[in-house]
């Protein structure tokens, strides 16, 4: 009597109790759940008239659409696998995961049409390439092998262990690695997830998360798991987030904090469309305390903090509230929950652990590695068992993030380990470092890296992005982080650039920062002022791009 995990069944289930109700909203296009259903069934057997079965890959490049989505389902009912990439990405990065994985048949947007024609030299093992939208001369036309295509589809058992996705991590410093993850993973992910953050039928999600992004940290199937309406935003900016908030009904949203902090700054007359009550879970990267004090109290929203990696699935951490909370300050309480937070009852075991394996202290102070082992954890890398063994080592995966254990048990992440900034032997967390800086008035994002001196061996640097039409000093920024740090904390210098280097999923790519690289005016300044567009002026001038 035992049925496999597997997200399919949220499918069984949507489609039995929910066949009437709005499923998915794509601009003008909308689908109920039996709509939306008879378009999966019709992709499941146009892929398998395309060849495509059981343990084959089907790669994705896309933005938030209806017919993304929609292969989230089509492909693993017939035992496939979905390859969700980075549309972002170059061609040439696109190329290596196609070919890497193994990809039979690649179904891109039409955005992206020209730029995998130029590129379909390099992919000799894809058979089909299929235009989800638009055309290309060679690609064959989505809507057109739906049409043509029945609802009867053969459909492979499914166990929990097959894999249901190749998620590609985002390679900042090497070749990116294929993340596998199976059934199993995904829907223990979903179920945790729904425990902290309960949904139901009446939940209306907007995808400002991208699809790519660790299957949308899974809510391409949790929001079908409730029966809840998938909004798609094909383009996320605040009259976007707003607007379609608004005429939608939003309820729900996922975002990377860059999506917070975009929000958050976006202009009065923007914000004032903003819909109220809206709970947000973000993750990705810490966030600022700054940053989720100011759109709780602005925008009225309920912000969750989450944590994980595409390696778990990928959620293990929530900052779960606690009834001692609720008296607490706006300025306490975000500061709070910027901390990762504590174990979903369905992750597994979530520890930080020394260099000898011994978990630290609950102390709020003894840095160590989150390591984590459990139902959430992958398979392993895609046809690399070394970085596999790696990550692995000693039975836990090693997440690389260096954390502290506060004595509520709640963790709270200091840095990436290759992050930390030691300086005269002292280790700085560039994560404290730049939510102090985050509450000066003129700051809107700031990355504080480590680099080279003579004496101490390394110094903290900030690079900052200031607010539109704000202007500010660097004496103004060290002498409002002295208010807040230790004197060693303090940045020695200052660098105003446009904006952040980032992945797509809204992290901080700091070792182009630390190397030079797409810094406006270039190099380190120890203390001097800070640079702005044309390599001239002072800290005090606006940079440009």
């Amino acid at each position: 009597m035992e049925t496999p995990l597997s997200p399919l069944e949220f499918a069984r289930r949507a489609r039995a109790i929910h066949a009437h109700r709005e499923a998915v909203v794509d601009g003008d296009r909308r689908f109920t759940y039996a709509q939306f259903f008879d378009r999966v069934d019709r992709w499941s057997q146009a892929l398998q008239r395309l060849g495509v079965g059981p343990g084959d890959r089907v790669a994705y490049i896309a933005p938030n659409t209806h017919a993304h989505l929609e292969g989230y389902y089509a492909v693993p009912q017939i035992g496939a696998v979905i390859v969700p990439l980075n549309y972002r990405l170059l061609p040439s990065d696109w190329a290596y995961m196609i070919t890497h994985s193994g990809s039979r048949v690649v179904c891109v947007h039409e955005d992206y049409l020209a730029q995998v024609a130029a590129i379909r030299h390099e992919l000799p093992h894809v058979e089909h390439v299929v235009a989800l939208e638009g055309t290309e001369t060679g690609c064959l036309d989505y809507e057109a092998l739906l049409a043509a295509a029945g609802t009867e589809v053969a459909r492979p058992a499914i166990a929990e262990g097959d894999l249901i996705a190749i998620n590609y991590t985002s390679g900042t410093t090497s070749r990116p690695k294929g993340v596998m993850v199976t059934h199993r993973n995904v829907w223990v992910n979903a179920v945790g997830t729904l425990v902290h953050h309960p949904m139901t039928s009446a939940d209306r999600y907007l995808w400002t998360l991208p699809m790519f992004h660790a299957n949308g940290w899974t809510f391409t199937w949790i929001v079908t798991a409730v029966g809840g309406t998938h909004v798609c935003l094909r383009k996320v900016d605040a009259a976007g987030v707003f607007g379609t908030g608004a005429r939608e009904r939003i309820t729900v949203l996922c975002a990377a904090p860059t999506v917070l902090i975009t929000v958050a700054n976006a202009p009065a007359e923007l914000r004032a469309e903003a819909p109220r009550g809206v709970r947000v879970l973000t993750a990705g990267a810490p966030p600022a305390a700054a940053t989720i004090e100011r759109v709780e109290e602005e925008l009225g929203w309920t912000i969750t903090h989450v944590y994980g990696l595409t390696e778990t699935s990928p959620l293990i951490t929530v900052c779960e509230p606690r009834p001692e909370d609720h008296g607490l300050g706006p300025a306490e309480r975000a500061r709070r929950k910027a901390r990762q937070g504590v174990e979903l009852v369905t992750s597994g075991e979530v520890q930080v652990v020394d260099d000898t394996g011994a978990p630290v202290p609950h102390d709020g102070a003894t840095v160590g590695e989150i390591v984590v082992r459990g139902n959430v954890v992958m398979a392993g890398y895609y046809n690399d068992p070394e970085a596999t063994a790696r990550a692995f080592a000693g039975g836990w995966f090693h997440s690389g993030d260096a954390a502290v254990v506060h004595p509520d048990g709640y963790i709270e992440i200091r840095d990436r380990l290759k992050d930390v900034i030691i300086s005269g032997g002292e280790n700085i967390s560039s994560i404290e470092v730049e939510g102090a800086l985050l509450r000066h008035p003129a700051v809107l994002e700031v990355a504080v890296v480590g680099m080279p001196h003579d004496h101490w061996g390394e110094v903290p640097h900030a690079f900052v992005v200031l607010r539109p039409d704000v202007a500010t000093t660097d004496e103004s920024l060290r002498a409002f982080a002295r208010e807040q740090l230790a004197g060693f904390k303090v940045p020695k210098g200052f660098t105003l650039i446009a904006e952040l280097p980032k992945t797509a999923t809204g992290k901080i790519q700091k070792y182009i920062l630390r190397g030079g690289r797409g810094v406006i005016g270039g190099g380190y300044h120890d203390g001097g002022a800070g640079l702005a567009s044309g390599g001239g002026g002072g800290a005090g001038t606006q940079p440009g791009r």
